[in-house]
């Protein structure tokens, strides 16, 4: 099958896969693989997991911070990482942890800055937007996930192409093609691709790397198609948080609003008077989230 019909989810085109080859991955930190070995045991030992991660002293403090953060919306506060570990629950905690360590692979230069200032005002907006539109199976916690890593194949490839911010921009500005088609084209790969390979590796969940892999796919979200339903919810809130901030803040404007749009309200079930209400109570979110 190719794009253009239901997508058969566990295949990639020959020629992209084989294009993964030249792109280095960031291999999965030795922590989550800890982490994920504890999700795994019937009983969790929760104050070794604290123990190993406060050894790193950046990342303990980024795990608290976050999970006093106001998007989690929890009642408790973290003093320690045991605490947040309490708090969050193993899932969500490595969540959080592979969006620090991730952010700390790449130099802070000012176009990976702007990633992911972008990347977290998409995250916060989404989980905000699951909590109000309070979808059934649309869970806030992990629609903020998928926000964050969403696009996380995007600082992988800009590491590995000198032009692909060029790139970036013909996608930006295409109203007609999917908008994975200049990278495509160009680079024999695309940011899904190494995004979904990325987030696998990094144990995220099976729903949200395939939403990774068809964010920029109108056919991945058709009513025939086999993504599965969670995914969907996944790409259309992301989508709408992303237009919100664009729209607001007119940075990073993109065509794809208007080609995924009325799919992504379909999946959301909201209407065009929905989104004007949702657009003035997104204004303070997004003001607050800078």
């Amino acid at each position: 099958m190719t794009d253009s019909s239901p997508i058969q989810l566990s295949r990639v085109d020959t020629q992209l896969e084989r294009s993964l080859l030249d792109i280095e991955i960031p291999p999965c930190p030795e922590i989550l693989m800890r982490i994920m070995d504890e999700m795994h045991k019937e009983d969790p030992d929760y104050h070794r997991l604290s123990n190993i991660i406060s050894a790193d002293v950046a990342l303990a403090a980024g795990l608290i911070r976050a999970t006093n953060s106001p998007h989690f919306v929890r009642p408790q506060r973290a003093r320690t990482v045991y605490d947040a570990l309490s708090i969050l629950g193993l899932r969500v905690a490595s969540h959080t942890i592979a969006g620090i360590i991730l952010r700390n692979l790449f130099p802070d230069t000012p176009n990976m800055l702007r990633f992911w200032d972008a990347s977290a005002r998409t995250a916060r907006l989404s989980a905000w937007l699951a909590r109000k539109l309070d979808t059934p199976s649309l869970n806030a916690d992990d629609a903020y996930t998928f926000g964050l890593f969403h696009d996380c194949g995007i600082p992988v490839l800009m590491m590995r192409f000198p032009n692909y911010k060029e790139i970036l921009g013909q996608a930006n500005s295409d109203a007609l093609n999917e908008f994975t088609a200049s990278e495509d084209l160009q680079l024999n790969i695309n940011h899904t691709i190494v995004g979904s390979r990325l987030a696998q590796s990094w144990w995220l969940e099976e729903d949200m790397y395939q939403a990774i892999r068809h964010h920029h796919s109108l056919a991945a979200l058709a009513a025939d198609s086999t993504l599965p339903k969670s995914s969907c919810q996944f790409i259309a809130t992301a989508q709408l948080a992303e237009y919100f901030s664009q729209q607001q803040l007119g940075l990073g404007v993109t065509q794809e609003w208007p080609k995924l749009a009325a799919a992504c309200l379909a999946i959301l079930q909201i209407d065009e008077d929905d989104l004007e209400f949702l657009y003035s109570e997104a204004k303070p979110i997004l003001a607050a989230a800078d």
